[in-house]
């Protein structure tokens, strides 16, 4: 089990950018949460296994066509095992 912090920058907000996250999560069976920050960005925490958070990564990096993702910045941080789910956070 890993963990990435993702702030995703670009065209990133009203555009349906958390739901599209939240759907990718599904499909790789990342827990963790996509909000949207006040300066524009998209933050993202993912947790589970390295493959998968990969994977995820990419497509955040590629993000629903509506989208237009400039950068992704990631950080490594420890995995916490709070989270039993993936969210969209207010």
């Amino acid at each position: 089990m890993i963990a990435r912090k993702f702030y995703i920058s670009g065209e990133v907000q009203g555009v349906g950018y958390r739901f599209f996250a939240q759907r990718s999560s599904a499909r790789h069976q990342i827990r963790g949460y996509v909000k949207n920050l006040d300066d524009g960005r998209v933050e993202v925490l993912a947790e589970g296994p390295a493959k998968a958070v990969e994977t995820f990564r990419q497509d955040l990096a590629a993000g629903p066509l509506s989208a237009t993702v400039t950068v992704v910045e990631e950080l490594v941080i420890d995995p916490t095992g709070h989270y039993s789910n993936f969210r969209i956070e207010r």
